[in-house]
């Protein structure tokens, strides 16, 4: 706590002292005016400058001379103030008291009989100040009277009252205005010289001076109206008489305004930061402005520069005025407002001065991650090391903060397994494939990627992914023709030995699995027995003859063919040809007794039909019943974090091989793999083993294959019996 001292200089002299307080609330924003005012108590007794003081009186003095006393100060209010003063008694002095408003109670003393320097050369007179406490306080002062002799004239003033106007910051040397007296006295006792009344104070002499032989005032310091707007100076003129007369005259100077204050611009509360979803009309700041000068030198207009979303509204309170929005924000077009704030006078010319105020716009969750580019297109080669990060997905969000952190997941469907086989790192987006990537078994897949932020509420946003795999060259030749009995890639082949040039002898067939350069075949004669009988075309693997035979020929040749692709680390694969020369003779004899090989063949061939149509039949009905139990029964699903390894064969699963005359056919069942299969589990890089249930939709289409391949075999035996039944018909033509 603190004493509040009433005499301090904001309540000098003021019978009511106020204290007007500004406080300011937050939350809600507010500013309310306390205006406290300051009680005086008698604490401060009368006080005079001087203990004792000497006055000098000719004995010529006429009854009803006044001599003004220096009066006393007392610091308290008006009604503490010294309301008398006394004088002790004697026969020869009064006392009058002269009631100034600004000075107070000017003390004053009358001579009330003349003086006679022969019977009293001096006087002893006591003046008390009583004040207007209760009690009341006093102060005293000793006043030494010596009467002097001869000079009975004083000075005499030429007006009763002067008064001048002053502008104010007039320069130093100024002239306000010029008093003047007279004394009807000659010589030294009639020459006047002016000098300030004895109430001057020192703040007063320090701003004026009195040209002693002119009586011109003159301005000595600097003149602010916004300091004291008037002064009262009491001049004094005395004569240079062995005992100087003298008389006092007040005058009266005003001070004129003048349009010399710019406006002050006061912040009196600023919010930190403004969210960006703050609404039309919030309160962003409170602004005071005040200018010293008055009337309309003191009248001041604010405004905010152009192109901001701010405006500023005059408040209740005089020169208040509130900052607030004027339209909606939005932080990622700009985060920070530098808004100059220009206050202006009405004076001529008008005053002007400005501040910058800086409004900070904080974030809010209103800006979904966006990804560079949707749809991603990326391209991975087949046979992709396991665990291996294929590619990254990137997005950004225009927010800041924690709304602006993404972390990426990839959207998992349970109709799309492939997913299961994909992993995403959440925090970069890097994406990591669980397992190898088979080319001949998948081609292309699509997922997408969802990609959140970390706001209050989270937003997101998906991009759909496309992967191309890209072939390589893992694949060597299968050679489909000729095919052995035990699977090696070699057969026999038997021609009549007076065959012309350029007999088709036979012709290699054989595929790759992969695709473009390299799954494109070339065939080339690693080996033969003799260069001169035999080409192959490299293209089409076709062999034939190049001359006709002759008796030296040998009657069986060897030939070695190599089939290569064209990748950049090529595979191939070989096959052997026998090429057995025979008599034309024999020829037709052993195309008869093949034909009656053929025809058991074919015999063998219905029974096997009815075997397979009958084996088909037992599959039916046994993936009926399965069906059946699979609908009736719960099963548990097996579930292992292995993924099991995937079994890529590569080769024809079936394939029948029959000879008619020099044709050679082949049936090629369905090309399968079995591989596993990944499903999405409870964690997004957890590998789950499928249901070992069976579907509908599976036992449907084993049977529809079952169906299918049993279709196939009746057609193609059907096809071997209608081709042998021709070739044996020709042969008899």
């Amino acid at each position: 706590s603190t004493y509040l001292e009433f005499e301090f200089e904001v309540c000098e002299r003021i019978t009511t002292c106020i204290l007007n307080i500004k406080t300011v609330l937050e939350n809600p924003l507010e500013v309310h005016y306390v205006g406290i005012e300051v009680l005086d108590v008698n604490d401060h007794s009368p006080i005079f400058t001087d203990n004792q003081t000497h006055l000098e009186i000719s004995e010529s003095a006429l009854p009803g001379a006044r001599f003004q006393l220096q009066g006393a100060r007392d610091p308290d209010s008006e009604m503490f103030s010294i309301q008398q003063y006394k004088l002790s008694q004697n026969d020869h002095f009064r006392l009058e008291v002269k009631d100034r408003e600004e000075d107070g109670k000017i003390p004053v003393l009358f001579l009330h009989k003349a003086l006679d320097k022969e019977a009293a050369r001096s006087h002893r007179l006591l003046l008390t100040a009583v004040d207007g406490g209760k009690p009341a306080r006093s102060g005293t002062m000793e006043i030494i009277v010596n009467v002097l002799d001869v000079n009975d004239n004083m000075p005499v003033f030429a007006r009763d009252s002067y008064t001048a106007e002053l502008d104010e910051n007039s320069p130093i040397g100024t002239t306000i205005v010029q008093v003047n007296a007279t004394d009807l006295d000659d010589g030294l006792n009639g020459e006047v010289v002016y000098s300030f009344g004895n109430n001057a104070n020192k703040k007063l002499r320090e701003i004026f001076e009195v040209d002693s032989n002119t009586g011109e005032i003159i301005v000595k310091g600097p003149i602010d109206y916004e300091e004291k707007d008037r002064y009262q100076i009491d001049i004094k003129a005395s004569d240079k008489g062995q005992v100087p007369l003298a008389t006092e005259k007040s005058v009266k100077i005003t001070i004129v305004d003048l349009n010399d204050n710019t406006p002050e611009i006061e912040v009196t509360s600023l919010s930190s930061a403004v969210p960006e979803d703050s609404k039309p009309g919030r309160t962003v700041a409170l602004i005071s402005v005040n200018d010293k000068d008055s009337g309309v030198n003191g009248k001041v207009m604010c405004s905010v520069s152009e192109g901001v979303p701010f405006i500023l509204t005059p408040s209740l309170q005089e020169n208040m005025y509130s900052l607030v929005t004027k339209s909606m924000l939005d932080r990622e077009q700009q985060p920070k407002y530098d808004i100059r704030i220009v206050a202006k006078d009405a004076g001529n010319p008008p005053l002007s001065s400005h501040r910058i105020i800086s409004v900070i716009i904080s974030d809010v969750n209103d800006n979904s991650p966006e990804f560079s580019t949707n749809p991603y297109m990326f391209y991975v080669t087949e046979n992709n090391a396991a665990g291996g990060s294929l590619f990254s997905v990137s997005a950004h969000d225009c927010d800041e903060g924690d709304n602006a952190h993404i972390s990426y997941n990839i959207m998992r469907n349970a109709d799309e397994k492939l997913t299961s086989f994909l992993s995403i790192n959440p925090e970069n987006g890097e994406i990591v494939a669980l397992k190898s990537f088979d080319f001949e078994t998948m081609k292309t897949f699509q997922f997408q990627v969802v990609a959140s932020d970390s706001g209050t509420p989270s937003l997101s946003n998906n991009v759909t992914v496309n992967v191309f795999i890209l072939d390589q060259n893992d694949n060597a030749p299968v050679i489909l023709y000729p095919l052995s009995s035990n699977g090696s890639a070699q057969g026999v082949e038997e021609i009549p030995r007076n065959v012309n040039a350029g007999h088709l002898v036979t012709k290699v067939r054989a595929y790759d699995a992969d695709i473009g350069y390299n799954g494109w075949l070339l065939f080339s004669l690693q080996e033969v027995t003799d260069h001169s009988l035999f080409a192959l075309d490299r293209y089409t693997g076709q062999i034939r003859t190049l001359r006709s035979f002759t008796e030296t020929d040998d009657a069986e040749h060897k030939l070695v063919i190599l089939v290569k692709d064209n990748g950049n680390v090529s595979l191939s694969a070989t096959a052997t040809v026998i090429v057995k020369l025979v008599e034309p003779k024999e020829a037709f004899a052993a195309s008869d007794v093949k034909g009656a090989a053929k025809d058991d063949e074919d015999s063998n061939v219905i029974f096997y039909l009815m075997i397979t149509l009958g084996a088909v039949s037992v599959l039916f009905l046994v993936s009926i019943i399965v069906l059946i139990a699979m609908q009736c029964s719960k099963s548990t699903d097996y579930t292992s974090k292995y993924l099991p390894e995937t079994n890529y064969d590569g080769t024809l699963c079936h394939s029948i091989q029959y000879r008619s005359g020099e044709k050679r056919y082949m049936l090629v069942g369905p090309r399968m793999s079995i591989g596993s299969t990944i499903v999405p589990g409870s964690h997004a890089n957890t590998l789950v083993l499928p249901d070992r249930r069976c579907t509908s939709e599976e036992v449907r289409k084993t049977i529809l294959f079952l169906g299918s391949y049993a279709i196939i075999l009746i057609r193609n035996k059907k096809l071997i019996l209608q081709n042998n039944l021709l070739n044996r018909n020709r042969q008899e033509a």
